[in-house]
């Protein structure tokens, strides 16, 4: 299995890194992908990849909840890095409203400047989206390049808008311990769309799947999300893993294990 998003870099795992991907380990995964949120993870981002090398591999974007009044500073310092090294892939990006729309042009703006970036470099994106479904498609409409490819991380979203995406061509669905909760609507969504274009994801720390809920989520739980998706679908666990561990290898150019 591949955990295609997963913050493990983060302080909640100071303590026990080396545990959490031991267990990752043997839980089945081989890969743990890691998105970048501002210039504030950056350093703790890197010491995990190279911590855990042909493990973690990570990521260089700006995450939509830190576009503030500095957005252009913190762009700049995104686009140095995508100059410096090479990343899978740049993420996370995308929109977010839940919390605040006071900078909603500016999350615009800055998703914008990311898409057209990750066209020109040819760089699969990783979508943040969160009651924003709307404004992001408004962007994508006006910015989209057959060369983008890439996945719309934690889908929550209704049926309506997982077609929507899944009508470009190279765009993944990004599914994580939402999907076991007993309110989520995602197993209907799924049902309608079929496996064949799907992630697994657990976006550690947070967002854990039954029966994790209320604790720190982590890499291993993933198989949880994958034994969901296979009991939606009456298929065995194996073809999630084999099906959705290509499609994480074919999108983000990843080495066959």
């Amino acid at each position: 299995m591949i955990d295609s998003h997963s913050h493990i870099y983060l302080e909640q795992f100071d303590k026990d890194r080396d545990a959490t991907i031991e267990r990752a380990r043997n839980a089945g995964l081989s890969r743990i992908l890691l998105p970048n949120v501002d210039s504030s993870t950056i350093d703790a981002m890197l010491d995990a990849e190279k911590a855990y090398p042909g493990v973690c591999h990570a990521m260089m974007g700006l995450h939509p909840t830190s576009v503030k009044v500095d957005f252009h500073e913190q762009l700049n310092v995104v686009e140095q890095w995508l100059n410096k090294r090479t990343f899978i892939a740049i993420g996370e990006i995308g929109m977010d409203l839940y919390w605040d729309t006071a900078f909603k042009k500016q999350q615009q703006e800055v998703l914008a400047t990311q898409l057209k970036w990750a066209a020109e470099k040819e760089m699969p994106v990783v979508i943040h989206t969160r009651d924003a479904f709307p404004e992001i498609f408004e962007v994508f409409e006006k910015h989209y390049d057959s060369r983008l490819s890439g996945v719309f991380h934690s889908f929550t979203g209704e049926l309506e808008n997982a077609r929507h995406i899944l009508q470009m061509p190279n765009f993944y669905l990004g599914i994580n311990g939402v999907v076991t909760y007993k309110n989520s609507t995602l197993p209907q969504v799924l049902g309608e769309v079929g496996y064949d274009r799907l992630l697994l994801e657990t976006d550690a720390p947070y967002l854990p799947p039954v029966p994790y809920r209320g604790q720190r989520n982590e890499p291993a739980y993933v198989a949880y999300t994958r034994d969901k998706i296979a009991d939606i679908f009456g298929v065995t666990a194996g073809l999630v893993t084999e099906k959705t561990s290509q499609n994480a290898q074919k999108l983000f150019k990843l080495p066959k294990d």
